[in-house]
């Protein structure tokens, strides 16, 4: 009997145990799947909002040029902001300096440009928002920094756009910084006319390129020049910022032809002569350079101080200091003109040469007669006309001294071209 009661109770504390460990492990297990249905329901939850939340986004997609972060972005055509499957509602583009930079907005709400160039070494700021067609709205921003003066360049260029200039009228273009990727440069410049003359150009250093035809400008044409140097490397991270077109107009045909021997000028046009001109150059100790020179410059009074160019006394000071050379056309740039000459006497014009190396014509003080020879070929001449001068003792001018590139044969001429 003891011993089954003993058996009976220690199998009741068995059980007993045995159901408390298994009621533990119940316990246990019902813990860890309360947990894991949590989790499962956060995901779950997350899931849906996400769902709920791409169901909802726009599907209109902006984009914005220059990339955020850029840097030397262009000035001139880099900035615009596009959108597809959607229309732009709002654009407002800033400096960092909070200046608002005004742009234009397609009729079909497609894009948007800024309407002016920007500015150089400046920080923007684009914020842009769109809408596809059920109205759900897209954002978008960008910031960039356009190219520094350090990292640019630019071209100055003559002759002017609108301008009529001579048949003898190069396109010169001289560079702000040197340029060692010529070819790159050469190849975003064209000039083409409307006479259909080839046009080429040639580098007289690495700051100076000028293009002509063969021979002279054909008078009454067009000329349009294209600088397409918007974004063009010209050397090591410098790079071009101009997108320009300029047209010029070629007057008619004119060439003067000045004999240092004879001293006499012949003026034709169109092949025809309309004038001569008695005229007095560079006498012997300062002789006038021989060779074909182009008008670059015209003013109806200019002050002459031959201490500019090398004509000095043992002062110091200069040889003649004129202050209202009237009717002065500059031909080189070292200080060659043609002009008036009221203060040598009238019998010099046509029989002495006493100049520094000009080409002096009969004039009066004040430049206001417009009966003096001075006045008269002052008044019927252009900038780019051609003045030839010939048998005179002195050397022919240097191609690169002004716009003088005309005494270089065609074959020198092309030999210079990058293109």
């Amino acid at each position: 009997m003891e011993k089954r009661v003993m058996t009976d109770s220690k199998r009741r504390k068995g059980l007993m145990a045995a159901s408390a460990l298994l009621g533990g492990v119940l316990v246990l297990t019902a813990c860890n799947d309360n947990g894991a249905s949590a989790e499962g329901s956060k995901k779950s939850q997350a899931a849906e909002v996400d769902k709920a939340a791409a169901q909802d986004a726009s599907e209109a997609q902006i984009t914005i040029a220059p990339k955020n972060g850029a840097t030397n972005a262009s000035i001139n055509n880099d900035a615009k902001v596009t959108v597809t499957k959607g229309t732009l509602s709002q654009v407002t583009m800033t400096t960092s300096a909070g200046a608002t930079v005004k742009g234009t907005l397609a009729a079909d709400g497609k894009s948007w440009k800024p309407d002016v160039q920007l500015e150089r070494s400046t920080t923007y700021k684009i914020n842009a928002a769109a809408k596809d067609s059920k109205g759900r709205e897209a954002h978008e921003n960008s910031s960039f920094t356009t190219v520094s003066p350090a990292n640019s360049f630019i071209g100055n260029f003559t002759p002017e756009d609108g301008s009529t200039v001579g048949v003898g009228m190069p396109v010169s273009i001289n560079f702000n910084k040197p340029i060692t990727d010529k070819k790159a440069v050469q190849d975003a410049i064209t000039v083409s006319s409307s006479s259909g003359q080839e046009v080429v150009g040639h580098w007289f250093n690495s700051q100076r390129l000028d293009l002509r035809p063969e021979q002279y400008w054909q008078g009454g044409s067009t000329v349009t020049l294209k600088l397409a140097l918007d974004g063009v490397e010209g050397a090591d991270g410098v790079f071009g910022v101009q997108q320009k077109t300029v047209t010029f107009k070629v007057g008619r045909n004119q060439v003067s032809t000045v004999d240092a021997n004879t001293k006499m000028m012949t003026v034709t046009q169109d092949g025809k002569t309309i004038k001569t001109i008695p005229i007095s150059s560079g006498s012997s100790a300062n002789p006038t350079y021989n060779g074909q020179m182009v008008i670059s410059e015209k003013f109806k009074e200019t002050r002459m101080n031959g201490a500019t160019v090398g004509f000095t006394d043992s002062d110091g000071k200069g040889e003649y200091d004129i202050k209202d050379v009237p009717h002065a056309m500059r031909l080189s740039t070292s200080g060659t003109f043609i002009h008036g000459n009221y203060w040598g006497a009238r019998s010099i014009f046509g029989s002495a040469n006493t100049s520094h190396g000009c080409v002096g014509l009969a004039d009066v003080k004040g430049a206001n007669d417009a009966n003096q020879p001075a006045a008269w070929f002052y008044n019927n001449s252009l900038v780019g006309d051609v003045v030839i001068v010939k048998n005179s003792p002195d050397r022919t001018i240097t191609p690169d001294n002004g716009l003088n590139g005309w005494n270089m044969s065609w074959a020198q001429w092309t030999a210079g071209s990058q293109a």
